[in-house]
């Protein structure tokens, strides 16, 4: 069984083809489905939010540029705080270890003797008071330099002055006291287990 031939609909021709056949008059010509829009001299009136969205309350604005970056100055405030927090963090910290590590070498004799349930007698520190003295300046100056330390490094990286100096302050400043407590502590344990061996 064949398919049923269906009659083919005539081409058009394109109109600068003399030969061609003329369209029929129902036909109706081409046109685009989106129209192009007519020009419009001048420059544009404003911007128009797409549909759907409203203008903002405030209108559309002219432009205004950002707001420019404070201009770097001079680097010595953030200089000034590094060198700060590093002689809180390092110096406070060396100081202090040493004279914790004397104290414990000057009192662990008499640590190791004395009974461990009765309270603690503060006289066994009587011949180690000078490392103790010193022990408390290293940790009040390390104090009182880190804090300085890091109020300086923050003005100086708002004020853009040795930004980089003073970000590395705030970081040295901000872990100077771990660093001391750990070297202090260390060294005293190390200082107590020694003077107790030499009993």
């Amino acid at each position: 069984m064949s398919d049923p031939v269906t009659p083919s609909r005539p081409i058009p021709h394109a109109p600068s083809d003399p030969g061609a056949p003329s369209l029929p008059p129902t036909a109706r010509p081409y046109t685009p489905p989106y129209a192009a829009p007519e020009h419009v001299s001048g420059p544009p009136q404003g911007f128009a939010p797409p549909p759907g969205y409203a203008a903002p309350l405030q209108g559309y604005g002219p432009y205004a540029p950002p707001t420019p970056r404070r201009p770097a100055g001079r680097p010595w405030l953030g200089t000034v705080a590094f060198w700060l927090a590093m002689t809180a963090a390092l110096g406070a910290t060396a100081l202090g270890a040493v004279a914790a590590y004397n104290i414990g070498l000057g009192t662990g004799r008499d640590l190791a003797l004395s009974p461990g349930d009765i309270d603690f007698d503060w006289s066994i520190l009587t011949p180690v008071r000078e490392w103790v003295l010193i022990g408390e300046l290293a940790f009040w100056a390390g104090t009182v330099l880190g804090i300085w330390a890091l109020v300086q490094g923050i003005v100086a990286t708002v004020k853009n002055r040795g930004r980089g100096w003073a970000i590395a302050a705030i970081v040295i400043a901000a872990i100077g006291p771990v660093a001391f407590s750990i070297g202090v502590q260390g060294l005293l344990a190390a200082g107590f287990a020694t003077g107790a061996s030499l009993s």
